[in-house]
């Protein structure tokens, strides 16, 4: 394990937002700083990487203290998924392990949510979403006999942000706040 590449990245992500950058300098700069910390998958603990045998999990690697980012990994056991959900943040989802299906859903003219083409993110890939541009999804591992696992980062502390699951054939909206499947969170500065 290599616990430097996380503070690393946290260090240089926070660099990013001190600038007080766009949305679309954040999906190039902040995306290339992601891929740089998915490249090798050698840094995430262990324990941040169990699976549940009924729900996928999120652990939280980081919460910036002033609200502006969280870093999580989604870990994924077989056949596990989301609900139909958005985000209400930017954010990018980059793949460590495994492999994941997004599938974007687009509100119809009667209410219900239809679903759009889907893509599979390998390790190295970085997906985004955006209340800007489209921030409704599904996503569920694409492997049936293996975890997947996900980092993903996002505009704010998702564990504290007030989102939304809807039902795709009625469209009716429930709110919701994630939970996170661990107690502690990585203390990066015990890095040499």
């Amino acid at each position: 394990m290599n616990d430097e590449k996380l503070l690393n990245f946290v260090k240089e992500f926070s660099l990013l937002l001190e600038r007080s950058p766009s949305e679309e300098i954040i999906f190039t700069e902040g995306k290339g700083l992601l891929e740089k910390l998915i490249a090798v998958d050698d840094w995430l603990p262990e324990e941040f990487t169990k699976t549940h045998p009924q729900y996928y999990q999120q652990y939280l690697l980081y919460a910036d203290p002033l609200d502006r980012f969280s870093v999580v990994s989604f870990v994924w056991g077989p056949g596990q998924k989301t609900p139909v959900h958005n985000h209400t943040v930017w954010g990018m989802i980059g793949q460590l392990r495994g492999e994941e299906k997004g599938t974007p859903y687009y509100r119809q003219p009667d209410g219900s949510y239809q679903a759009g083409n889907s893509h599979i993110c390998q390790p190295g890939m970085v997906d985004t979403v955006s209340p800007d541009t489209h921030d409704i999804h599904v996503v569920e591992n694409n492997l049936q006999d293996r975890a997947s696992i996900s980092i993903h980062v996002y505009g704010g502390n998702i564990g504290r942000i007030h989102r939304s699951v809807f039902d795709p054939i009625t469209g009716t909206e429930k709110s919701f706040v994630s939970a996170y499947a661990n107690k502690l969170v990585p203390n990066l500065w015990n890095s040499p």
